[in-house]
């Protein structure tokens, strides 16, 4: 019964001594963000904040794109990375002729 006990008792220590860690780890974690929050810059005054053109707010412009042309692997069997593509992969697309719409 005395085994068991105290079993029962180290049990119980060590669980308060990991809720008391967690305690002093979140009360840390919380003056740490004041901390860092007192040493940022103050939120901007409305006026600095930023205000539409003089010309009025931009429109969206709206364009049909050509699709390019994927280029294959010179033995057809395996697929081209990024990097082998024409441009990097980054190449640019060409306004299309027909702008309509497709549905």
């Amino acid at each position: 019964m005395d085994v068991t006990a105290s079993s029962g008792a180290a049990v119980a220590l060590l669980s308060s001594a990991a809720d008391l860690i967690v305690v002093v780890a979140l009360i840390r974690a919380v003056r740490l963000g004041i901390r860092t929050r007192r040493r940022e810059s103050a939120p901007p005054c409305p006026e600095e904040q930023p205000r539409l053109p003089e010309s009025g707010p931009t429109h969206e412009v709206q364009e049909m794109r050509e699709p390019a042309e994927v280029p294959y692997a010179k033995d057809g069997s395996e697929r081209l990375t990024p990097h082998q593509l024409f441009g990097g992969g980054a190449s640019g697309s060409r306004c299309s002729e027909d702008q309509r719409r497709r549905r």
